[in-house]
């Protein structure tokens, strides 16, 4: 299942994303939208997790969270 994640601070790493998603089950992959000009972060990003019960659960207990001093959206991707 492919889960978007939005309003990530520009800090926040691919390795950050992917432990936050790893304790609650198997990741795919971990993929940060970057600035194509600066190789920035734009505040969101994508992880794929093969397992949909998994996904569901790191989508409900991640959503709202704070990471870095925002509070993250974790919803079903596209």
């Amino acid at each position: 299942m492919k889960i978007l994640i939005r309003n990530l601070a520009r800090t926040t790493t691919e390795a950050e994303l992917l432990s936050l998603f790893e304790a609650h089950g198997a990741v795919q992959s971990c993929t940060l939208v970057l600035d194509k000009d600066t190789q920035l972060s734009k505040g969101f990003g994508f992880v794929e997790m093969p397992k949909a019960g998994e996904a569901k659960v790191a989508i409900t207990q991640l959503n709202g969270t704070l990471v870095a001093g925002f509070k993250i959206r974790v919803k079903k991707g596209e």
